[in-house]
């Protein structure tokens, strides 16, 4: 299982021992492809060591959206058969989630991929949707299904589109 929860946990360690957790034997090209595809390839770049750059306990240099794309790129280290990704998008703007699940798909394509999120906008794609009110399952559907038969999703959606905006 690759699990990434919300609260990204990083060790005192380099970008890439820390990327290697999920597999010791990665080669630096399978770290790479991990950091590209987490879009985490271009901070990590700009560290004064790249791959290589210590990180304090916890990565308290980062932002919080950096130490979650590099907990997403050490799972897709791993390749388990099964990701959970724990609200593990919700530090990441818009732009970078959006290009994240589309770099995620075609990597994680023979895997089964839980996602739990509060943003619709990260599981608005997904296979089967599960929406829970107060620990009892709403409804089950995809996004299109929901939003005609759940009145609890439908005021979720309602709630984070902008004005005029129709998800």
């Amino acid at each position: 299982i690759g699990y990434v929860p919300q609260k990204a946990l990083l060790f005192s360690d380099s970008v890439a021992e820390n990327l290697r957790y999920g597999d010791p034997e990665a080669d630096p090209e399978k770290l790479a492809q991990a950091l590209l595809t987490a879009q985490a390839a271009d901070f990590v770049g700009e560290l004064p060591e790249g791959m290589e750059t210590p990180l304090s306990k916890g990565g308290n240099t980062l932002s919080g959206g950096q130490k979650q794309r590099l907990c997403i790129a050490r799972a897709l280290v791993r390749k388990p058969l099964i990701y959970l990704f724990d609200d593990a998008f919700s530090a990441l703007d818009f732009k970078t989630d959006t290009a994240l699940r589309q770099a995620l798909a075609p990597q994680t394509a023979r895997a089964v991929v839980l996602v739990v999120a509060q943003r619709i906008s990260s599981i608005q794609d997904a296979d089967r949707i599960v929406v829970l009110d107060e620990g009892r399952v709403a409804g089950i559907g995809r996004h299109e299904e929901l939003l005609q038969t759940c009145a609890v999703y439908r005021e979720i959606v309602a709630s984070q589109a902008a004005p005029g905006e129709i998800l």
